[in-house]
């Protein structure tokens, strides 16, 4: 009997440290979803006077982020395409999924099916928080940054976005990942114009040259 009250006593132990640790995690998430909060209150009110439009279905908003790498040397060495596998982990908070050739090519030693990168597509709080980190933390650690250029829009009202290296992320250990890699970042938006599209990711935060200083 008493083997059987300890055993109960640990399982209860266990569901309310389970319970509260989901709980833990859940308020977590609230908070880091920075900038979905300041769409909701700020940027929302902004887009309706900018465009002048009242219905907020109508207006600009994110749908998604689609984060890419491309691994090449993983041909040869697949122990690279792994150390990218787990620095998108740590970059983007999810898993991502292996990307894989189209079709052979025996100039670059390239096989049809064999796994040449990975991508990760994040929508929800997780994109909102990857963007306050991009925008906040890593892009000010590039060298000489001045700003990223408005000409990268894909006249639909999309963004993409090309990082030489991953190792502006602060969540990266500069020690064990001592390769230098690079990403591209697209910025998918509700609006198919590339104007809309500017003037939401400004809002957000994004770092855009001034296009009237000269360089």
């Amino acid at each position: 009997m008493k083997l059987s009250k300890q055993a109960n006593e640990k399982n209860r132990d266990k569901q309310t440290n389970s319970g509260w640790n989901h709980q833990r995690l859940t308020r977590k998430s609230k908070t880091m979803a920075r900038l979905r909060e300041q769409y909701k209150e700020t940027i929302l009110p902004e887009l309706k006077t900018k465009f002048g439009r009242e219905n907020i279905l109508s207006l600009p908003r994110m749908e998604k982020i689609v984060i890419n790498m491309g691994v090449g040397s993983a041909t040869q060495d697949k122990k690279e395409l792994a150390d990218a596998n787990a620095a998108m982990t740590l970059i983007a908070g999810q898993k991502p999924v292996i990307t894989k050739a189209r079709k052979s090519i025996a100039n670059f030693r390239l096989r049809e099916g064999q796994a040449i990168g990975c991508k990760v597509t994040l929508r929800g709080d997780r994109m909102f928080e990857f963007m306050d980190r991009l925008f906040s933390l890593a892009l000010p650690r590039v060298r000489d940054f001045r700003g990223i250029s408005e000409k990268a829009f894909d006249g639909r009202g999309n963004y993409s976005l090309g990082l030489n290296e991953y190792g502006v992320f602060p969540e990266l250990n500069p020690d064990k990942f001592t390769r230098k890699q690079g990403m591209n970042i697209v910025f998918v938006t509700s609006t198919q114009s590339d104007e809309e599209g500017r003037e939401l990711l400004r809002m957000f935060g994004m770092p855009f040259k001034d296009s009237n200083k000269k360089d």
